[in-house]
Order: structure tokens, then C-alpha cells, then sequence
């Protein structure tokens, strides 16, 4: 045990940076459990999208929406979410997966979720550049999400009527 002492106290600025570094990767991998959501890789968020019954929320500027998006998803900027967060409120108890362009954002977007009752609430991972990154299909001006207000998409069951009509 003297020879422990002896090191870090030789070696005191050594032994400060294995400190931060310990502490920094801890605080990345308890952070988003203690912000009340979990991340979900590009794979976890491809499972979300084809087996559960939740809503994809892309928090990007219009314009980046419009460049490219996930399938089906909503688009409500990060700059206006609090301000529109009554449209979604039908959704307050249904799972919502968010993403934006790194996930920045959507961390941001999945906490202000998360404090006004919605649960629960996931986020991706990396972004749109993971999911393109991992050559995952995008979707180009979805008519459905973006020309027309939230509050006048049909509901959720609407959707899976026509589409087993289908």
C-alpha cells in the first residue's frame, strides 16, 4: 500500500488524469439514465420502428428534414419543441424515439419530453450521420410530415387500418 502512495504522490498529475478520464466515462454511460431516457443504437432504433407502436420524432431544422429523414417520422424543430409540445400530446403515453443530426438536440429535446410526462422516451444514438453512416434507408419530403400540421395527422389506428388495407 506505501508503494501506491509513494506512485501517486511521484506521479500525482498521472494519476489525476486516469481520475478525470474515470470519471468522464462514467458520467457518458449513467448520464441519459439520469436524465430519464435511454439511447438506442441504429439496430435498437430499426426494432423500434418495425415492432413498436411509438412515434419518431426528428428534432432537425426543416430544411434538414426535407434533405432526409426516417420513415414516417415528425418533424418538430428542437428551436420550436417546447412551444409546440401540446401537439404531441396525444402521444404523451405512447413510446417516442427522437433523433436529430448527431444527437445533440434530441438529448436536449428527450429531456424536455421526459419532464412534461411523456414515457417513454428514447433517443438515437449518432444521429442521422450513424444512421447514414450505417447506409440505413432514408425517406425525401414525406408529404405527410411535413405539409401537413400534427394536429391533423390521422390517428394512430387510422394508420393501421389503411395500411392493412393495403
Amino acid at each position: 500500500m506505501g508503494q501506491m502512495g509513494t506512485f501517486i504522490f511521484d506521479h500525482w498529475l498521472l494519476f489525476l488524469a486516469l481520475l478525470v478520464t474515470s470519471t468522464l466515462l462514467v458520467l457518458t454511460s449513467v448520464r441519459p439514465k439520469l436524465l430519464g431516457y435511454s439511447e438506442l443504437n441504429v439496430a435498437e432504433s430499426v426494432h423500434f420502428m418495425n415492432c413498436d407502436e411509438g412515434v419518431t420524432l426528428d428534432v432537425r431544422d426543416e430544411n434538414e428534414f426535407e434533405e432526409a429523414h426516417l420513415l414516417n417520422a415528425l418533424n418538430i424543430p428542437h428551436s420550436e419543441l417546447e412551444q409546440r409540445i401540446a401537439e404531441l400530446g396525444r402521444y404523451r403515453s405512447e413510446p417516442i424515439l427522437v433523433y436529430c443530426r448527431t444527437g445533440q438536440r434530441s438529448a436536449k429535446a428527450a429531456v424536455l419530453l421526459k419532464r412534461q410526462g411523456f414515457d417513454p422516451v428514447y433517443k438515437m444514438s449518432g444521429g442521422m450521420l450513424a444512421w447514414q453512416g450505417a447506409k440505413m434507408p432514408v425517406s425525401k419530403n414525406d408529404a405527410a410530415a411535413t405539409d401537413m400540421e400534427l394536429a391533423e395527422l390521422p390517428e394512430k389506428t387510422e394508420l393501421s387500418e389503411k395500411s392493412e388495407l393495403a
